[in-house]
């Protein structure tokens, strides 16, 4: 594996998975595989699990770790012939140049403006790391796309069912802001790679990328989509179509114990409690968000893993 930019960057899937839960088993048969490596982590925007889980994923392989927020620090530019006589200091030209000379591995999380659709597809972030950088990239989550969430949730998948083929359903909930398109658009593509009987409910409007949906089942009807599910994935996204904006709100979309029946909840977290869904879902044994932000470590260290024997 070069980068890491996508699901579709794992070449087996299933074997990832295995091999990641293997690893969860014996998170130290491999810590001296990162002895004297260097994983660089550059957020342009804050993270809990992702840089906790990552952070101890590269630590349990014996990788040394360094954190950079560069939004802190630094404005970068990112156009090409710019000239560069306002806020922007540094090319990402030179900056991906010279981190590489201190990384093995380059991690990179980069959230999309939600106003201009074109750019964020475009996915100008990561895309411009891996193109001026020497080391392998690793996308920890970007405008378009959060593969070590999709992997970490094909891990919780295959860790807590007891189906050959369950029923998986991935659901629009309420949120009072507009956010990414990211988790969604990973899960559906990881899905699409599992053999699960998936499909997909949101309200009117809010259709996804439809390359990336395909030919994916996509309907209205939450109670109807939810029947004989075993896990229901929930999670917000603002209009694809009328980019980044958030329709009238649809409040009687959020998540109940009387809806999802004898389903395993899951959900990426951050979430917010009677809003997404109800406590009584959260707080039951239903509930595999704790679960699927553990699994979040071993989604992670198996692709640190795959990279570094790939060096």
């Amino acid at each position: 594996m070069n980068h890491f930019l996508n699901i579709k960057s794992i070449k087996d899937l299933n074997k990832t998975v295995q091999d990641a839960l293997a690893l969860k088993a014996n998170p130290y048969a491999y810590s001296s595989l990162g002895t004297q490596k260097t994983l660089v982590l550059l957020f342009f925007n804050a993270s809990l699990r992702t840089r906790i889980s990552t952070e101890l994923a590269a630590k349990n392989l014996g990788m040394s770790v360094i954190v950079l927020n560069v939004n802190d620090a630094w404005q970068l530019e990112f156009e090409e012939g710019a000239v560069m006589d306002l806020q922007s200091s540094e090319h990402i030209k030179e900056a991906a140049q010279v981190i590489s000379q201190y990384a093995t591995i380059i991690g990179v999380r980069a959230f999309p403006t939600l106003t201009d659709k074109t750019k964020d597809q475009s996915e100008w972030v990561l895309n411009a790391l891996a193109a001026y950088a020497s080391v392998p990239i690793i996308n920890l989550e970007s405008a378009t796309a959060h593969p070590l969430q999709g992997l970490a949730d094909a891990i919780t998948i295959a860790e807590q069912s007891d189906k050959i083929k369950p029923k998986v359903v991935l659901s629009w909930a309420p949120h009072p802001k507009a956010l990414p398109h990211a988790v969604a658009n990973s899960f559906v593509r990881t899905m699409q790679l599992q053999d699960v009987d998936f499909s997909i409910v949101h309200p009117e409007g809010y259709d996804l990328d439809p390359s990336i949906v395909k030919h994916t089942a996509v309907s209205n009807n939450q109670i109807e989509a939810f029947k004989n599910a075993d896990f229901i994935y929930a999670k917000n996204w603002s209009c694809f179509t009328d980019y980044g904006k958030i329709l009238k709100p649809k409040s009687n979309w959020m998540i109940t114990e009387e809806k999802i029946g004898k389903a395993k909840f899951m959900h990426c977290l951050p979430v917010r409690r009677n809003v997404v869904v109800e406590d009584a879902v959260l707080d039951s044994p239903k509930s595999l968000c704790i679960h699927q932000s553990n699994n979040r470590t071993f989604a992670a260290q198996i692709v640190l893993k795959q990279i570094l024997e790939s060096l």
